[in-house]
């Protein structure tokens, strides 16, 4: 199933299976290991549009970063609510996050200006 196919996956529909009183009603893992990422009713679930760059490229497009555009996250005010995250080099006033035991990502961005880290739900599991 590629990445995009598994956007459409979680629609407005099924919202209401992750979220609950507008924050993440479960415990929100790392999809390639299992590393708990947030805490039940840690964040809170915002919709926004944002590119972000694929987790897995596609080989042959040497140079290229392809990326999707993806809406539904977990805003996250402070990074000390994370269990387990890591962070990119900064790219355009954001940092990608990532699983920070196998390093899979990006599972969404942290952004430079408000200080704010956003989990797009498309890119983690849901225990």
């Amino acid at each position: 199933m590629s990445e995009s196919e598994n956007v459409d996956k979680i629609t407005e529909s099924s919202e209401s299976d992750y979220v609950e009183d507008g924050q993440n009603k479960l415990i929100i893992k790392c999809k390639f290991c299992g590393s708990k990422i947030l805490e039940k009713k840690s964040a809170k679930y915002v919709k926004q549009e944002k590119d972000l760059p694929l987790m897995q490229q596609e080989k042959g497009k040497e140079g290229e970063i392809q990326s999707e555009k993806t809406s539904q996250f977990y805003h996250v005010e402070n990074m000390y609510t994370f269990e387990n995250i890591g962070f990119t080099h900064t790219v355009a006033n954001h940092k990608y996050l990532s699983c920070a035991d196998c390093d899979a990502g990006p599972v969404g961005y942290y952004d430079m200006d408000t200080k704010h880290s956003y989990v797009a739900l498309s890119r983690v599991e849901h225990c």
